[in-house]
């Protein structure tokens, strides 16, 4: 129990933590704006979705079952 020694950190340990907590906070406010600014572009974009069907023959036609019409 006599050689017990407290861990000394250098201030290059601190420094380097810390520009890496800022990086982590500086990409996280830059991915944020990024998605709020495609969050409004898409608002403000109409949207619309047509659904086009195939031209079918009369004989497909009758063979077709509409079990839920």
């Amino acid at each position: 129990m006599n050689n017990l020694r407290h861990q000394i950190k250098s201030r290059w340990y601190y420094i380097f933590w810390g520009v890496c907590a800022v990086a982590v906070v500086g990409g996280q406010i830059y991915v944020g704006s990024g998605y709020r600014e495609m969050a409004e572009a898409t608002k403000s974009t109409a949207i619309s979705v047509t659904c086009a069907t195939a031209p079918t023959s009369q004989a497909a036609d009758k063979n077709r079952s509409f079990e839920f019409d």
